[in-house]
């Protein structure tokens, strides 16, 4: 039988609050729930264009606009404040469908193969601080290694759940939650929280997500992040990474660091046996306005790496504009180069270019592997692909449309017989153009 790991209301409350409340008496300040309040709109423009090259069909192409409006309040006066955030999300298609949609900007599987001309969705979520605790409760925007919205489309993902952090100690952040239901970023209505890569059963439909962890980040360049999660009757997941930057002079700085994910089956194990370990390094060389970075990362385990579906809970230094890098039993290294344009003269301009190579045995895969057999195929022996990434951005630095940014995304992947056809022959480009505006 496997160990269950179980997040009550009194586990979570405790993970929120272990720091001693040392610092009760001098808690922070609030600014009122009126006078605290801040409102944001985003207009995103999104394009996508993916040319799947080995499967001689139409490219999935898709551009739209959406627009994003958050607001937060501030807290009530007193030892304990309330206070109130909500948002709402509105997507426009401006093109894509008649069998060139599915690049998943836009809402899939329309019943004329074509995707809606709008969706939109809206949430809020209740909150209350007490001393150096925050108690949240509604649509959450999360972001952790374990349980991350996905943030990489035109609209972002949401949670619906509860959340608790607390700040007591200097450098120290504790947090826990749960969440049961996710807004998908190319959907207006909830749904179950599933996986990226398993197939839960139809009938399974009850998965809800626990999470607790710690970050640190009280010593001069140097952080550390340690997290555990449950889903419901299919995993178990723990994290844990460390980030040091040293400085060797002004213009000269030196970055190693690391990040490992364990996952196992768990309850009922709904996508089979899980034994997975991954892990990954990095060491990025910073010299004045170039950097260069070599990482190298390794699955263990005859599953792919699997995290939350649509999330970018993949804190691994191989994932990639396209490909994770993620296959059962892959080994992968990586070569990037980043440049910011400041040092000619072009601040707010800054690039990167990225080449990824990555090999597996999938001979040991079980094709029958319940979740997961649709992906690999177990004649891959020796499956390999690789990925090419060119990543350009420029934010407008003044003026009337100051913070405007444009993102230029190109990757190009190409993988062997074994992997799915997915992450095989893909050439994927994005045009993204952000208008954030701070209304007050």
């Amino acid at each position: 039988m496997k160990n269950s790991l179980t997040f009550t209301p009194l586990f979570l409350a405790i993970a929120a609050t272990i720091a001693p409340l040392a610092h009760a008496a001098g808690s922070n300040p609030t600014d009122g729930f009126v006078e605290g309040s801040h409102l944001n709109l985003n207009a995103r423009n999104y394009y996508m264009n993916r040319d799947r090259r080995d499967l001689h069909t139409d490219d999935s192409k898709e551009w739209g606009q959406g627009f994003i409006g958050t607001f937060e309040s501030g807290y009530t006066q007193g030892a304990v404040g309330f206070g109130l955030d909500a948002h709402a999300m509105l997507g426009l298609k401006l093109d894509g469908g008649g069998g060139t949609d599915g690049s998943s900007i836009l809402p899939y599987g329309g019943g004329n193969g074509k995707a809606p001309g709008s969706f939109s969705t809206a949430g809020g979520t209740l909150k209350m601080r007490a001393f150096d605790t925050e108690l949240k409760a509604g649509d959450l925007f999360l972001n952790n290694p374990v349980i991350a919205g996905g943030m990489t489309r035109m609209l972002p993902q949401t949670f619906r759940g509860v959340s608790l952090t607390n700040h007591s100690l200097d450098g120290w952040m504790f947090e826990g939650g749960q969440a049961s239901f996710t807004k998908l970023y190319n959907q207006s209505g909830h749904r179950r929280i599933g996986t990226s890569y398993g197939a839960l059963p139809n009938a399974a439909g009850s998965q809800h997500m626990n999470w607790a962890g710690v970050s640190f980040s009280g010593i001069d360049g140097l952080s550390s992040n340690l997290y555990a999660s449950e889903l419901k009757d299919v995993w178990q997941q723990y994290y844990y990474d460390l980030d040091y930057t040293y400085a060797v002079n002004e213009m000269i700085s030196l970055n190693p660091g690391l990040h490992y994910y364990h996952t196992q089956d768990t309850g009922q194990s709904l996508l089979g046996d899980i034994d997975n370990n991954t892990y990954s390094l990095h060491f990025t060389v910073n010299a004045g306005h170039h950097s260069v970075t070599a990482a190298y990362q390794r699955v263990n385990g005859n599953t792919p790496f699997d995290y939350i579906a649509q999330g970018d809970s993949v804190y691994l230094d191989n994932s990639q504009q396209y490909s994770d890098f993620n296959g059962p039993n892959e080994r992968s290294w990586k070569l990037k180069y980043a440049y910011n344009f400041g040092g000619l003269g072009l601040p707010g301009l800054t690039s990167a270019v990225s080449y990824i190579s990555g090999k597996t045995d999938l001979s040991k895969v079980d094709p029958q592997s319940r979740g997961y057999s649709a992906w690999y195929s177990a004649d891959g022996k020796d499956a390999k692909h690789w990925e090419r990434d060119i990543d350009v951005k420029y934010v407008v630095q003044g003026g009337k449309a100051k913070d405007l940014a444009v993102r230029l995304q190109w990757a190009a992947n190409r993988g062997s017989n074994g992997y799915s056809a997915v992450d095989r022959d893909v050439d994927e480009y994005r045009v993204i153009v952000d208008y954030p505006i701070n209304v007050f």
